[in-house]
């Protein structure tokens, strides 16, 4: 696999003469991964699409390297970018296997006869993505996820150095993104390739991402490392979301809190706690929350669900203030649950609570 960046310049995207995205100028050197986050219809797909040439530019640039791709043949950007999108493809008389080995057809000449050499990078690419026992099966016969890694084959297969994904990680189970996106994460380091791609899961670009693109409303609303993305509201503010947030700390989106006062009162600290605030909230039962420090890791989600949550600064012994606030509201709701077995130095009047 080469080692090339990818370029865009002042990139107008969209179809027929109706732009989607504007201005959009990014880069991708090797040994990175940027993934495209934003609501739906905010461009992704289509920004993929016009960079790989399956959407011809309505202004701007595009480069591979040094090179414009405008002025590449296909052959030559077949070698240096590889392509799995979102189309779903049906092909006849196909077994996993054939469809790999198309990804040698770049290298194969105008016969499109395959050598030995062809056929193990086939085998390679099969065994990256852990399909070696589906290989001679019909293509047909497989399952969307099946399919999905079949098609990674053959993107991998292509040996490129730019790697463009449209939602790789549709119709896989959790075991298989994993999988994928670690696989990425080996390429990206081994052999130094670009990739860019889109994701619907946020909290997995989190995870995966060197850089995080944000599109809205037709352009780049922001750019940056997933430290710079993923704080504060910004995710929230970027989605629209009106029901509910997402906790960037955390990576998870949470549902709405339940309406009404607290009914039951939750000792909790350490993460002790995380599944009954869960458990409560799927019964639609109002709670409250407390006494958690607020570097505590269960402290985001008991802010995202309870009703109320006491709470003390972090490191510090608990205050006479949050004690006594504490009190009051455990007295008046109805039951009080406590989930932790040990006490502290810092959490001990938690004990005294109970």
């Amino acid at each position: 696999m080469k080692s090339i960046s990818l370029r865009t310049e002042n990139l107008t995207a969209g179809y027929g003469r109706s732009p989607i995205l504007t201005n959009v100028t990014l880069t991708v050197n090797p040994g990175q991964i940027l993934t495209l986050i934003g609501p739906n219809g905010a461009g992704k797909s289509t920004l993929l699409r016009t960079i790989s040439m399956q959407l011809a530019p309505m202004a701007g640039s595009v480069y591979l390297g040094k090179e414009s791709i405008h002025e590449m043949s296909p052959n030559a950007i077949a070698r240096s970018m590889s392509l799995l999108l979102t189309d779903r493809i049906d092909p006849e008389l196909m077994t996993c296997r054939d469809l790999v080995e198309t990804g040698r057809y770049p290298y194969t000449g105008r016969l499109g006869i395959l050598s030995g050499e062809d056929r193990t990078k086939a085998d390679e690419a099969l065994a990256l993505v852990h399909a070696q026992e589906i290989a001679d099966r019909p293509f047909r016969a497989v399952s969307d996820g099946q399919r999905q890694r079949i098609l990674l084959a053959r993107a991998l297969c292509q040996d490129p150095g730019v790697l463009v994904l449209d939602e790789p990680t549709s119709y896989l189970d959790i075991r298989h993104k994993l999988e994928l996106l670690g696989l990425l994460r080996k390429l990206v380091r081994e052999k130094n390739i670009s990739v860019i791609m889109s994701l619907h899961e946020i909290d997995l670009a989190q995870k995966i991402s060197d850089f995080i693109l944000c599109l809205k409303d037709g352009k780049i609303d922001k750019c940056g490392t997933p430290e710079e993305i993923f704080h504060d509201d910004y995710i929230k503010n970027l989605f629209g979301i009106e029901q509910g947030c997402y906790l960037t700390s955390c990576g998870s989106p949470e549902l709405p809190k339940n309406p009404g006062k607290p009914e039951i009162f939750v000792i909790g600290g350490g993460g002790s706690a995380i599944s009954t605030y869960r458990k409560l909230h799927r019964q639609g039962i109002a709670f409250a929350a407390g006494i958690l420090h607020e570097n505590d890791l269960e402290y985001p989600i008991a802010c995202a669900l309870a009703n109320e949550v006491v709470a003390e600064k972090a490191f510090e012994p608990i205050s006479d203030a949050s004690f006594h606030r504490a009190r009051a509201l455990a007295a008046s709701c109805k039951e009080v649950i406590c989930c932790l077995k040990e006490f502290g130095t810092l959490n001990a009047r938690n004990k005294e609570l109970l």
